[in-house]
């Protein structure tokens, strides 16, 4: 699932976020888009080729080639990079949440999970990589940050 933001989807949207924020149909070298984040060369490279396979990042070779998006930044929302890189949005133990069948007196967690996998969905597929280069959020997700709880953190209680 993806409650916790992994390593590799926190570098990957970012060196999306990277592409996105270049001119237009620009290639962007790879040591850029890690040294700038950052990131290690070589990481980078790998989650760039995972976003390749996606079908998201396109790559040329040679003294004026590098990355960029397959298509415009405005067409990919953050839950594709999300998806290129760990698979699934809120999958419980590997399955899809609809796909989890517990007996009574637990059978509604299935509801929470699922629940949970729409609010990820709210957020992740309503945000473009283009929204995020220029910081213009679309409203719904600005008013979820203005509640000052959504940056609150919270810690598991002492038993």
């Amino acid at each position: 699932g993806h409650v916790r933001v992994s390593a590799a989807v926190d570098y990957a949207v970012r060196a999306a976020v990277v592409l996105a924020a270049a001119p237009a149909s620009a290639w962007v070298k790879g040591d850029v888009v890690a040294a700038g984040q950052g990131l290690s060369f070589r990481y980078s490279e790998q989650l760039l080729a995972s976003l390749r396979k996606a079908g998201l990042v396109e790559s040329q070779r040679g003294s004026e080639g590098g990355y960029r998006l397959s298509r415009p930044a405005a067409e990919i929302v953050v839950a594709d990079v999300i998806r290129a890189i760990d698979g699934p949005l809120g999958e419980v133990r590997g399955l899809a949440p609809e796909d989890v069948e517990y007996p009574v007196p637990a059978d509604h967690v299935r509801d929470v999970w699922v629940a949970t996998r729409s609010a990820l969905r709210s957020v992740l597929e309503h945000v473009t990589l283009a929204d995020v280069a220029a910081g213009a959020l679309p409203e719904a997700i600005t008013t979820l940050l203005a509640d000052p709880a959504a940056w609150e953190r919270r810690v598991a209680r002492d038993r």
